[in-house]
């Protein structure tokens, strides 16, 4: 039989790396949920008809109508590359074009000098096809 004091303190070293590893636990818990507060988000898949208007340096530019006959312009910055190699939208070839566009929206969280939050919108077109 083990001595009251010996059976307390292996009691006592179980209930403490039990802590340990239950605060270990919930730091790397928050940790994590922290850093994916701070980097990006991806919303819905989203599905539009457009007319392409062109490249700039910032963007590819599609012109959409609203329900209302109103005219739209949206900026995707990024295009996945294998939509390059098949349509390629920098010659200009295929300005004037309508095309079904399915792009994803990621918004990115960064913080400024003074500790705000700053969001920016990344369009991105996973998807093209020629109307």
């Amino acid at each position: 039989m083990l001595p009251i004091v010996t059976l307390k303190n292996a009691i006592y070293k179980q209930m403490k790396t039990k802590f340990i590893i239950l605060i270990n636990l919930l730091f790397f818990s928050f940790t994590s949920l922290a850093s994916s507060i701070e980097n990006n988000f991806i919303q819905d898949v989203n599905v539009i008809e457009g007319v392409f208007d062109g490249h700039e340096d910032y963007g590819y530019n599609f012109i959409t109508m609203h329900a209302d006959g109103s005219e739209h312009t949206i900026t995707f910055q990024k295009i996945n590359e294998d939509l390059l190699n098949q349509f390629d939208l920098k010659a200009g070839a295929f300005i004037g074009k309508k095309f079904q566009i399915t792009y994803q929206v990621k918004i990115k969280i960064t913080k400024d000098e003074n500790g705000f939050e700053d969001e920016e919108e990344i369009l991105t077109i996973t998807n093209l096809e020629e109307l």
